[in-house]
C-alpha cells in the first residue's frame, strides 16, 4: 500500500510506503553509491614487492626516526633539559618562606641551586597544588631542598 501526501501550500509531496503488520521490513543497500565497475587490476600492472623496494622502505624508516631523535635532542638541548645531566630534583623536603620579589623559578633555583630549575620549579608546583606561578611574599611552600 502507497500513500502519497500532497501539499497544497508548497505543491510539494512525498510518499509514505506502509508495509502489512509482520512482514519484514526490507533494506535497499546503505544509501551509499557504489561503483559497478569492475575494480580489478590489469595482469600487466600486478607487481610483486621488490627486495630493493622493502629495503629503501626500510631505510626511509630508519633515516626518519634517527632525525625525529636528533630534533627530540636538539629540543631538549634548547630547553635546557639536557637527558644526560647527572644532576636531578633532590629527594629531600623542606618548608620554604618566598621573598619579596620572587618568582618560582627563583625560589627553585635558590633552593636547589646545582639542581634543574624547570624541574625543580615542577616539583614545588605538584607539591603544593599551584595553579599558577604566582607568588605572595611571605607564603610557605614545601620545596625540595639541597
Amino acid at each position: 500500500m502507497t500513500l502519497v501526501h500532497v501539499s497544497s501550500r508548497t505543491g510539494s509531496y512525498h510518499r509514505d510506503l506502509a508495509r502489512p503488520p509482520g512482514t519484514p521490513t526490507r533494506y535497499h543497500g546503505a544509501g551509499v553509491g557504489m561503483s559497478a565497475a569492475p575494480h580489478r587490476r590489469a595482469p600487466h600492472r600486478e607487481r610483486p614487492v621488490t627486495l630493493a623496494t622493502t629495503m629503501g622502505l626500510a631505510l626511509l624508516a630508519g633515516t626518519i626516526t634517527l632525525w625525529l631523535g636528533v630534533v627530540a635532542q636538539l629540543g631538549q638541548a634548547v630547553n635546557g633539559d639536557s637527558a644526560g645531566s647527572t644532576t636531578r630534583v633532590p629527594g629531600r623536603l623542606a618548608v620554604v618562606r618566598v621573598e619579596s620579589g620572587e618568582s618560582l623559578r627563583d625560589v627553585a633555583h635558590r633552593v636547589a641551586p646545582g639542581a634543574p630549575v624547570h624541574q625543580v620549579a615542577e616539583r614545588i608546583r605538584e607539591l603544593n597544588d599551584l595553579n599558577s606561578p604566582a607568588l605572595v611574599a611571605g607564603q610557605t611552600l614545601i620545596a625540595p631542598v639541597g
